[in-house]
């Protein structure tokens, strides 16, 4: 078994992150002119403005989540095992 410094829960926390924010940057997209030069009102939008940074900032802080929560198998409970096979 590989030692890796995340476990199974937090890598899926960090791909729930990942996809909080791809989802928070396409609600930030479009709003673009229909012949690119003239202006468009819907840059303004509710859901531009308010409703994407914070799904777009959520996502940022459940990866710090992901990344700071501590594996089930500690470090020591893991030395445990090995003891363990040893004998």
């Amino acid at each position: 078994m590989k030692d890796f410094a995340f476990g199974k829960e937090n890598f899926i926390v960090i791909a729930v992150a990942v996809v909080l924010i791809i989802i928070g940057f396409v609600m930030m997209s479009g709003g673009d002119s229909t012949d690119g030069v003239s202006f468009n009102p819907a840059i303004f939008s509710k859901q531009r403005i308010v409703v994407a940074p914070i799904v777009t900032v959520s996502g940022f802080a459940l990866v710090v989540v992901g990344i700071l929560r501590k594996p089930k198998d500690t470090p020591a409970s893991v030395a445990e095992k090995i003891r363990h096979e040893r004998d």
